[in-house]
């Protein structure tokens, strides 16, 4: 499985590894102060892009008044009338804590969808909901503590494509003149260094080349599960909140 790597806002710390063959999964840590924070996975194993219905693309996570959203993004790049799998579970795995890097309380949300799409969500052993949750406004629990929309969105994530092929390139270019340290990190110098946050930043098809940096994924669908939770069901173990995702093949 993949290791707990975090977000912690107010300075954010992004790691994410994911995990081979029939799983994957991305996390993240935040505070219930916090805003926002979300963890990146697009494209995965080729067990995993093989069904991209377990393909985890992003995770976020937010609080809003009273309630912990949580969302996750499946199958890239998703045509009109992509469905959820009904042979997987997907997963937001939370362990709450007093703080940082303490141990703390573990409560899965676990959701799953039949061949109809009629989504099941537990929160744990203290909350549940069903029915179909592709409707604008979703579907709230009978306690009103849980609510959770599912189905096509607009993909939320901002990549710039053509600039990371640019940098990669010019990566590939300027490789073999790089020195390299004892922990085996290539020595960029400044030069180098702001002109590959440049070319990150900008568009090199633009006319002239520069121009503002274009999001390859406007206007292509994703896969979303989103499902808001009253904090309580959530930080028994204490304000600090560690969530991470995984998709899992039932049975596989």
């Amino acid at each position: 499985m993949a290791d707990r790597p975090h977000t912690q806002l107010g300075g954010t710390i992004l790691k994410h590894r994911t995990t081979l063959l029939r799983c994957c999964s991305a996390a993240l840590v935040f505070g219930y102060t916090a805003s926002t924070a979300v963890a990146a996975d697009h494209r995965d194993a080729p067990s995993v892009i093989a069904d991209a219905t377990s393909d985890i693309n992003d995770v976020y996570a937010w609080t809003e008044g009273d309630d912990v959203v949580l969302v996750m993004t499946v199958s890239p790049l998703a045509p009109a009338g992509a469905m959820f799998s009904d042979a997987t579970q997907y997963v937001f795995h939370t362990e709450s804590s007093g703080q940082f890097g303490e141990q703390g309380d573990d409560k899965d949300v676990i959701c799953t969808f039949d061949a109809a799409q009629t989504i099941q969500c537990w929160v744990g052993q203290d909350d549940y909901v069903t029915g179909d949750a592709s409707a604008e406004a979703g579907l709230t629990s009978a306690s009103g503590r849980v609510k959770v929309f599912a189905g096509l969105r607009d993909d939320p994530f901002f990549f710039n494509l053509d600039g990371f092929k640019d940098v990669a390139a010019t990566v590939t270019a300027v490789a073999p003149t790089l020195t390299v340290n004892g922990a085996g990190c290539p020595q960029i110098d400044a030069a180098t260094s702001t002109l590959l946050v440049t070319k990150l930043k900008t568009d090199p098809t633009s006319t002239p080349p520069g121009g503002p940096a274009k999001d390859f994924f406007a206007g292509k669908n994703t896969l979303a599960i989103v499902i808001s939770i009253d904090k309580e069901l959530l930080s028994s173990g204490g304000p600090v909140l560690n969530v991470w995702a995984s998709t899992n093949k039932v049975g596989g």
